[in-house]
């Protein structure tokens, strides 16, 4: 779905259609829900604590390689975002993937983990695509990513299989400085001078495969598209960290079914409630 092959069909997206067909549960956010709470969860054991500093460590030498503390730039930000969601992207397939064996060598159901934990993956893999139409990486970029990958992709799939709560904590801690990451990118886009290439973004539309994928609408903004991400990211941050506290038996903390039908339950009333209240202001007085 690169800028190369944007005009192969009428979505702008190359042969990519498909991915739509098969990810039934991308994203449509609310206004309220794209206004995120900055969360951080205290480190409560030696395995968390070790979690938060190892994120810390990455981060500082990953803002110092890429210049991050300085100006922000479209330039800065689109190698940015590109190179992390490389790297978001793996996570959430490892998990699945040993989830799912567990499950085949148990002969046991897994509550919804894996189907939760693919939609991750394939999310975090949509923000890469909907990235690189903005910005055609070089190959030295490209050669890199395949490096991270390998090095990353082997050493959280051998920590998956030590101790998967550990991973999980990780990859919360590694989603709040994602939150913090583009809450700056946002910041950067809204605070921007007139006239420069971030200001541009304010009213700039949106990647077409980002506006079908998180339905931005017509008049989706590349600001737009930034905030649900943004999004994405507090979501995946609230799951990691909750899986951390599962139980055996526990089920998908997103899809919980009594969750679902409490709040079906609870806008069912509302919407009685406001019915009647309405009917009632529209009887004529005695």
């Amino acid at each position: 779905c690169g800028n190369n092959r944007r005009a192969r069909n009428a979505l702008g997206v190359g042969n990519c259609a498909a991915e739509y067909y098969y990810d039934l549960n991308h994203h449509q956010w609310k206004e309220d829900q794209l206004n995120i709470d900055i969360t951080h969860h205290e480190p409560k054991s030696f395995s968390d604590w070790v979690a938060l500093n190892a994120v810390k460590m990455v981060r500082l030498g990953f803002d110092s390689a890429t210049g991050w503390n300085g100006e922000i730039t479209t330039k800065k930000v689109l190698q940015r975002v590109i190179f992390l969601e490389t790297v978001a992207a793996v996570p959430g397939m490892v998990a699945a993937i040993f989830r799912h064996f567990k499950s085949l060598r148990s002969m046991e159901r897994d509550g919804g983990l894996i189907n939760m934990f693919l939609e991750e993956a394939t999310n975090e893999r949509m923000h890469l695509l909907t990235f690189v139409t903005m910005r055609d990486p070089s190959i030295i970029f490209r050669a890199s990513v395949i490096g991270s990958q390998f090095a990353f992709g082997t050493g959280f799939g051998l920590a998956y299989l030590v101790n998967p709560k550990f991973c999980h904590r990780f990859v919360g801690y590694i989603e709040e400085e994602a939150c913090s990451t583009y809450t700056k990118i946002i910041e950067s886009i809204e605070t921007a001078p007139v006239g420069s290439d971030l200001a541009e973004w304010r009213t700039q539309k949106a990647p077409k495969i980002g506006v079908s994928y998180w339905h931005l609408g017509e008049e989706g903004t590349v600001l737009d598209l930034i905030y649900a991400v943004r999004a994405d990211e507090a979501e995946h941050r609230d799951v990691n960290h909750s899986v951390v506290a599962m139980q055996p038996g526990d089920v998908n903390p997103r899809y919980d079914p009594k969750l679902r039908i409490d709040d079906a339950l609870n806008k069912y009333v509302r919407a009685m409630m406001t019915r009647s209240a309405n009917m009632e202001s529209t009887l004529p007085l005695q």
